[in-house]
């Protein structure tokens, strides 16, 4: 007994002793809390003690740590302890410098990871992107991108008599995303917070195996380009249990195929793919969800679910301008509040914006296909717009249990009657037009279930339809619960033109114009 007694304490003592030698105190290297002294290269060495040694945890104990760029590497665990802040400097010297085509001298953030396995950023600590310093907090940014002067308002579109409104702030230079994960394998971000970014937050790019839970992210909503979660060309991703609000989109998923020369990117063709979103809150000044987008490849297998969104431009945002088509997507269990914004945001209030419009001169147009929305809750201050194009039709889109309430709102004269398909390469990106609760057009084998509509003092005269179709084709409309907006006596509970093939309670109609039942 006294042996065996004598042999566990010696296998304890190991372990003690083995789990010791896989923890590495920045401290110990130097690294000084004082919010002052640049802790970069202390903080750096213990990252590279640790991979060098097999791997283990980088801790950072409490206190405000002044950083430039760190790089982070495979088998490391970054453990940020409860009142451990890893500050960016305000200096851009103390960033990662880099040239990026066609946009010249750029900075890394605070952390930048390359080619890395099984590694990680955990605890309950703070990375801190000190945005404070990189912004002109007293101008609000212009609008550039498809001008103003085809909107219901002109050159007063979103305007504001004193102050910034809604902002976006005018940037300065400044580092480009905090925290990057770029070509990893085994990717896990946990529990931290991710503040005051001065652009994107967090991006993975072209990683397999990602797994974010239990973050609370937060930029300043005024800051433009401050996405919360960037997912391009990445795989087997899953972002769960988080609170994500975010000055521009929340969380955007796109499959970049790099057609400009990006330092060890070129002419990579991954997709994104199996990605898996819930438990989430969002807040956004753009969308809370973007799919797609410029210069993409394709993305698929995508499941949302028990997802709230409020306080936002755009809820869900689904878009090709590129090649890559985006399919196989799918919403649930969810709750979208959105409202009309002052600034240079894109978006204009829509709860559910897809569109497939051409972006690039010299693509081949991908496709938009299946898609669902089951059991949703809406409300916003714009309708919902599903808007395809003759070479890329908007194919088996799916509304199952959804309820819309469209309300009025006091932003309206400045910027409401709109539709917002910036990005592309129409004459006319951001345009008036009357607005129905639905909007579809070019678009086949649709579904509505179950759908009903409110309209909430919505007195101002270019609402118009409940459901509105124009080149269509299979569309089934079955238990729709709603009307025409109440003020306006011109307008029909659905409206339908330039189709075929459309079933009214399981009825089937021929052709139709100014549908009313």
């Amino acid at each position: 007994m006294k042996i065996f007694l004598l042999h566990f304490l010696f296998l304890l003592s190991s372990i003690q002793s083995f789990t010791q030698k896989k923890i590495y105190d920045v401290q110990l290297y130097g690294a000084k809390n004082d919010g002052i002294t640049l802790a970069t290269e202390a903080i750096q060495l213990a990252i590279d003690d640790c991979n060098r040694n097999g791997g283990g945890t980088v801790y950072v104990p409490s206190g405000i740590f002044k950083v430039g760029t760190i790089f982070l590497k495979s088998n490391v665990n970054l453990y940020l302890e409860r009142g451990a802040v890893v500050k960016g400097s305000e200096n851009l010297i103390d960033y990662h410098e880099y040239s990026l085509p066609p946009f010249g001298k750029n900075y890394y953030g605070i952390i930048y990871t390359d080619s890395a396995i099984n590694v990680s950023i955990s605890g309950f600590g703070t990375i801190d992107g000190n945005n404070q310093v990189f912004f002109d907090w007293t101008v609000a940014k212009k609008i550039e991108w498809g001008g103003s002067q085809y909107t219901r308002q002109s050159e007063k579109f979103r305007t504001v008599i004193n102050g910034i409104g809604d902002g976006p702030v005018m940037p300065k230079d400044r580092p480009r995303q905090m925290v990057v994960f770029a070509r990893c394998k085994n990717v896990a971000v946990q529990n931290v917070q991710l503040l005051n970014a001065p652009f994107w937050t967090i991006h993975f790019a072209d990683c397999d195996g990602v797994n974010v839970s239990g973050i609370y992210l937060a930029t300043n909503m005024l800051v433009p380009n401050a996405d919360g979660i960037d997912v391009t060309s990445s795989s087997n991703v899953i972002i769960t249990n988080s609170d994500i609000r975010a000055g521009d989109d929340a969380i955007a998923i796109t499959g970049y195929d790099h057609h400009f020369e990006i330092p060890g990117f070129s002419k990579i063709k991954n997709v994104s793919e199996n990605i898996v979103i819930g438990n989430c809150n969002l807040q956004s000044n753009s969308s809370a969800i973007r799919i797609g987008f410029l210069d993409q490849n394709t993305v698929k297998n995508i499941q949302v679910s028990n997802v709230n969104i409020t306080n936002s431009n755009r809820g869900i945002g689904i878009f090709v301008r590129d090649e890559g088509s985006l399919e196989n997507i799918s919403f649930q269990n969810m709750y979208i509040e959105t409202a009309l914004k002052t600034g240079d945001w894109w978006g204009n209030g829509e709860p559910i914006h897809i569109s497939a419009v051409r972006g690039n001169d010299k693509a081949t147009l991908g496709k938009i296909k299946h898609v669902q929305f089951n059991n949703i809750v809406c409300k916003g201050e714009n309708g919902i717009l599903l808007y395809g194009s003759k070479e890329s039709i908007l194919e088996d889109i799916q509304f199952n249990h959804v309820r819309f309430e469209l309300i009025h709102s006091k932003l309206n004269e400045l910027a409401g009657g709109n539709i917002d398909l910036r990005g592309c390469a129409l004459p006319k990106q951001l345009f008036a037009r009357d607005i129905p609760a639905f909007l579809l057009q070019h678009v086949k084998d649709i579904t509505f279930n179950d759908v009903q509509l409110n309209w909430t003092n919505t007195s101002a005269p270019f609402f118009t339809h409940g459901i509105e179709l124009n080149n269509f084709s299979n569309v089934r409309i079955n238990l729709f619960n709603g009307t025409a907006s109440p003020a306006n006596k011109k307008a029909n509970r659905i409206n339908a033109s330039n189709g075929k093939q459309l079933f009214l309670d399981n009825k089937q109609n021929s052709l139709f114009v100014n549908v009313i039942n």
